[in-house]
């Protein structure tokens, strides 16, 4: 049960559009504009650098919010699984921002959101995938890619300090923790679908092209 708590708690924060409310405090549906995504990229894209910040923000601040909740709320009963229950919070936040109900579930790609998810479950990994998705946008200016590959490193980070015994969890909690990074990843992929293919065929957009 408490886990359908933090996935629910992480959907109603992502469910915070930043992007859309922006647009619509400027006029503008970012649906109806530019890739149609609700996310960072297109903000940056069609509405500007300001646009592009505050969405980027706004995303990733209500992923650490959400974990903050979850930690309030079971630090007194759950603090043998708290890494998992954050983990959990951060995967409804993914789900609110990707999937919002009332937008007909037509959201972001929820790359924003997981880099705050990320940087409230542990500081070293946010900061090695900070660096990773710089360092591969700054060469490439794909940030499709880069997203890819700081999702790719986040999992492969949970595995290698999973097993090093860093989130000190038993071992069926640090499996789910592993089947969870893996339905994050494995979404992103999803969402990323049609840039995969573009990138395949070398017709992606790069950053700095309207």
């Amino acid at each position: 049960m408490e886990r359908l708590v933090c996935v629910i708690i992480g959907y109603v924060c992502g469910l915070f559009q930043t992007s859309y409310i922006y647009g619509k405090v400027n006029h503008v549906d970012i649906r109806e504009h530019g890739s149609g995504n609700a996310g960072t990229t297109n903000a940056l894209r069609t509405l500007g650098f300001k646009a592009g910040l505050i969405t980027f923000l706004g995303d990733c601040l209500k992923a650490v919010f959400a974990a903050f909740i979850v930690r309030k709320l079971f630090q007194g009963s759950h603090l043998d699984i708290m890494p998992l229950l954050v983990l959990y919070a951060g995967f409804g936040t993914v789900l609110g921002h990707n999937f919002p109900f009332y937008l007909g579930f037509k959201g972001g790609k929820g790359i924003a959101a997981t880099a705050g998810m990320i940087l409230a479950f542990n500081g070293t990994m946010a900061m090695i995938g900070f660096f990773t998705f710089v360092i591969v946008v700054a060469i490439t200016r794909y940030v499709s890619l880069g997203s890819l590959l700081l999702m790719t490193g986040f999992l492969i980070e949970i595995v290698i300090l999973g097993s090093k015994g860093v989130f000190h969890l038993a071992t069926p909690y640090l499996y789910e923790l592993y089947a969870v990074s893996f339905l994050l990843t494995a979404l992103a992929f999803y969402k990323h679908r049609q840039n995969i293919v573009r990138l395949i065929n070398k017709t992606e957009n790069k950053l700095g092209k309207k």
